[in-house]
């Protein structure tokens, strides 16, 4: 199986198949890889572009490399991009992963789920805190 874990980064490299980035996907149960070349980021390959450039395509999985299908024009935010940010980026953009970097370093990828779970999280302790302020019991 094709695959590095590079700071708690999942990898595959352009030239691994398809099939070598789904295995390594479904076992580690993530929905993207980055893809790198010499150590550098050279796009990244997810659920979807398999699905449109593979399987729409009629192309092999173990035949078809990750250069072939990969999206190379990588959208990335850095760590100091708030969380909204990052929102209105997947949702303009109309992606669910995006890599993160810290001066031009990639340091990791977070994930639409992410970004929920982050907002639903941010909520409940506002709300808590609104619902403190007016019973009048403090946080």
């Amino acid at each position: 199986m094709a695959g590095k874990n590079i700071d708690c980064i999942w990898s595959v490299t352009p030239t691994n198949t398809v099939y070598d980035a789904l295995e390594l996907m479904g076992s580690k149960n993530i929905g993207a890889v980055i893809v790198l070349e010499n150590g550098e980021m050279a796009g990244i390959f997810s659920e979807r572009d398999y699905a449109r450039k593979g399987i729409l395509l009629g192309r092999a999985s173990r035949e078809t490399l990750i250069q072939d299908v990969m999206t190379s024009k990588v959208i990335t935010v850095d760590t100091d991009q708030k969380i909204e940010e990052c929102m209105e980026i997947m949702s303009e953009k109309h992606i669910r992963h995006l890599p993160v970097t810290n001066q031009g370093k990639l340091v990791g990828i977070i994930s639409i789920n992410d970004i929920v779970t982050a907002i639903i999280r941010e909520q409940k302790v506002h709300i808590k805190s609104l619902e403190s302020y007016i019973s009048g019991n403090p946080f």
